[in-house]
This record gives C-alpha cells, sequence and structure tokens, in this order.
C-alpha cells in the first residue's frame, strides 16, 4: 500500500529529508522511529534556528537595553505571538511559556486550584488521563480539601473510548473544574474536546485540555474548542526539548495569584510585599527559556507549511493501517478504538512482555516504547501491566509498518508464541 500522504505535495516528497536524526542506522539496520509519542525528531529547520540563536542574539530578555537584549526579546515574544497564532489564541498575554504539559497543568493546580478548590468541591477527570494530568490533581486535592471523580471507560480494550453517556450526570454543582486529554497516549483515542467543554462551560465548570497528544497532529483552535486551558509539550510537535506553553483565558489569569516567585514576575518588590505583573511575566519568574522558545516558533512554522490537516489525515491513515496489519497477529491485543484514532497504536501479547518485544525489535532497528505509558490506573483497569506502543508522525511510511509487522512475527516466533 502507497504512503497515505499525497506524493503531489511538493511539501511532503521531502519531508524525511528534512529530519537528520532519521537518516542513521540502529545495529545495522536503517533506523525506524515508531516513538514519537514520547517525542518527535527535529526538522533541520528548528536546529538552525536554535544554533543561530545561541550564535547570534543571545542575550537576556526583558532586561537589557544592548542591541542583542533587544533581539533577544523580540525573538522571544515575537515566538509567543507565533505560538498564539498557532493555537488561535485571542491576545498572545494568553500563552504563558513552560517547560511542558506537565508543568502547564501544575501551574494550573497550584494557581486557580490552590485559590479556588475548598473541601465539598470536586475536580473530573478520565480513567485515562496521563500522569501529567492525574497527579497534579491529586496533589492540590489532598492540599485543598476536594475530590476526584473520572469519567469511565467503555469496553475490555478501551475501544468504546469515554462513557459519553455518564458526562452529564457527573457534571454536578459541586464539580469546578473539568481537566481531561485531547488525545489518548495509550489508547489513540481522539475525545471530542469541544463537546466536553461545552457541556462544562455550560455548568460553569472550569476546564483544562492535555495536548500534549493533539498539538502538533491537527488543528487546533482554542477559541473553536471552548477551553478555558490548554497545555502542551514543544518536543512532540518537532520543538525542542524544555519549553511548553499553557494557554488561558485572559480574565483567568488576572484573577489567578503568581506560583512562582522571582525576578520578572513583579512590578513593585517592598521588603514585606511585592506586587504582581499581568499575565503572562506573573507566570514567568526568573529568566525564561527564550532561545528554546524562539525554536518553538520555528516548529510551528515548519508544521503549519506542511499543514496540521495533512498532518491529521497522515498520521491518522497510518495508525488505521498499523491496527489492520498488526490484527493478522496471533493473540495480539489492541487497545483503542477499532475505526478512527490518532497516530498511535498500543498493543499485547500473552506471555511476552512488552520490554521484551521493545528490546528485540530494536535488533531491528525498529525504536517503539514499551511499558505502562504513565497510564497505570488505566493499565489496572484493563488488567496489564504494560503494552507495547507505535506511535507516528509525519516522517513515518507504510513501508515501515510492514518492518514493524515483520520484526513482530520474527519475535513471536522466538518466544514460541
Amino acid at each position: 500500500m502507497a504512503n497515505p500522504v499525497s506524493t503531489t505535495n511538493a511539501a511532503w516528497r521531502g519531508v524525511r529529508a528534512d529530519f537528520p536524526a532519521l537518516h542513521q542506522q540502529v545495529n545495522g539496520k536503517p533506523l525506524v522511529y515508531l516513538d514519537n509519542a514520547a517525542t518527535a525528531q527535529k526538522p533541520q529547520v528548528v536546529i538552525d534556528t536554535l544554533s543561530r540563536f545561541y550564535e547570534r542574539d543571545n542575550a537576556n530578555v526583558h532586561r537589557g537595553l544592548h542591541a542583542l537584549s533587544n533581539r533577544a526579546t523580540e525573538a522571544y515574544e515575537g515566538a509567543r505571538n507565533r505560538v498564539a497564532k498557532f493555537l488561535n489564541a485571542a491576545d498572545s498575554a494568553e500563552i504563558i511559556f513552560t517547560r511542558g504539559t506537565t508543568e502547564s497543568i501544575n501551574l494550573v493546580a497550584a494557581s486557580w486550584g490552590g485559590a479556588n478548590l475548598k473541601p465539598g468541591d470536586a475536580i473530573l477527570l478520565t480513567e485515562m488521563e496521563h500522569h501529567s494530568n492525574l497527579v497534579p490533581w491529586q496533589l492540590i486535592a489532598r492540599r485543598t480539601g476536594a475530590a476526584l471523580r473520572f469519567v469511565p471507560v467503555l469496553g475490555a480494550n478501551a475501544e468504546g473510548g469515554l462513557d459519553l453517556a455518564a458526562l452529564d450526570s457527573l457534571l454536578t454543582p459541586d464539580v469546578k473544574l473539568f481537566a481531561f486529554t485531547h488525545v489518548s497516549n495509550s489508547l489513540g483515542v481522539i475525545n471530542p474536546a469541544a463537546e466536553l467543554c461545552a457541556k462544562a462551560r455550560a455548568k460553569g465548570i472550569i476546564t483544562v485540555i492535555d495536548g500534549a497528544q493533539s498539538i502538533g497532529h491537527m488543528p487546533v483552535d482554542v477559541r473553536a474548542l471552548g477551553c478555558d486551558f490548554y497545555a502542551f509539550s514543544g518536543h512532540k510537535m518537532a520543538g525542542v526539548t524544555g519549553i511548553g506553553a499553557l494557554y488561558g483565558r485572559r480574565a483567568l489569569l488576572d484573577a489567578m495569584p503568581p506560583w512562582q516567585g522571582g525576578g520578572g514576575m513583579i512590578s513593585v518588590v517592598e521588603f514585606q510585599e511585592s506586587k504582581w505583573k499581568p499575565a503572562p511575566e506573573r507566570f514567568e519568574a526568573g529568566t525564561p527559556n527564550f532561545a528554546d522558545a524562539v525554536a518553538l516558533g520555528a516548529a510551528c512554522d515548519y508544521l503549519d507549511a506542511l499543514g496540521r490537516p495533512e498532518i491529521a489525515r497522515h498520521d491518522n491513515a497510518l495508525a488505521r493501517l498499523a491496527y489492520d496489519k498488526l490484527s493478522t497477529l496471533p493473540e495480539i491485543r489492541l487497545l483503542g478504538p477499532v475505526g478512527e484514532r490518532s497516530g498511535l497504536v498500543s498493543f499485547a501479547f500473552p506471555g511476552v512482555h512488552a520490554h521484551d518485544i521493545v528490546t528485540f525489535a530494536d535488533e531491528d532497528g525498529l525504536a517503539l516504547r514499551g511499558g505502562h505509558h504513565c497510564n497505570q490506573p488505566l493499565m489496572h483497569k484493563l488488567g496489564l501491566t504494560s503494552t507495547t506502543r507505535a506511535s507516528f508522525y509525519v516522517y513515518n511510511t507504510a513501508e515501515e509498518i510492514d518492518i514493524l509487522v515483520a520484526s513482530l512475527r520474527r519475535i513471536l516466533k522466538f518466544f514460541g508464541a
């Protein structure tokens, strides 16, 4: 089967050539990188943008009056504007740079949650949440006395996704915040985020979307989604590590207290008290990660040049193809929906641990992910300790799925499965 991406689009024909890490061998075999849900590879333009910034413009931002500081500040705030455009935020002040999804969610939990939650309140999550969108809420619930509740997943392999029929009964008056993943990093489920936000908003409930697995794989419009907060990481969308962002509605951000103190986030400091700047500076204490933010802006440019609707079609087509071809393997257990899904497939075999599969697949040049994928509660519900995950991105091909299936057949034969 041909690559699902149309070869008539000139921007796609050379896409693999844009990623230098792909042009290597592992154990004497061409690298087949299928660990994109953990981190994506970086195009040369992003690498060059970061290198060029350090070569020419490196200086601390906001505080300096010399030429390099002015250039660095312009580039940093330009990146904020670029991310705001990428998300269709109403105002660049609604973009707070963080280390990534985890820090963004912790920020909301500590700041908004710490200021607004109290005993008798409830936080609604789902059973498919990554630990990054679970543990911060556990911590703030313990601190404030709020309770945690969960939207169930349906099916023995969670093939039914979220139990949306139960949502209305779960959005009770004591629920103050509903946090959920846009795309499951284990199941490949694409949740109807706009519908979930609309239901919550109708009852005055604040919404937080974990966008780690959606940000680089599909169009994201925070105003169309109707969310209050959206968190994401740059390294999963062809950006570099250590940078991400939190989108928050301006009215909410301006009412939230700082969650860290230091330079840059204050307007006045006295010995006994300080006053804070408005968002986003209020939430960016200390020297920000300005160089990586500039590289994140370049990643936004790169993905928009490819076309995010086209990226979504490419990734989803590869995932459906992989699901179909993997289903021919003996005794395989495939997680998540049979039809429409994001660009990943998780699976398990009886009697063969996921870590063994990943280790043996590495001999064939395959980079897979094995483990609980920071989804331990979900794994426990499904009666699993681990799964193997193959996840796809713009540079992956249908031919690589054939290599994956052939490798798995070899591994199963070795284990007598």
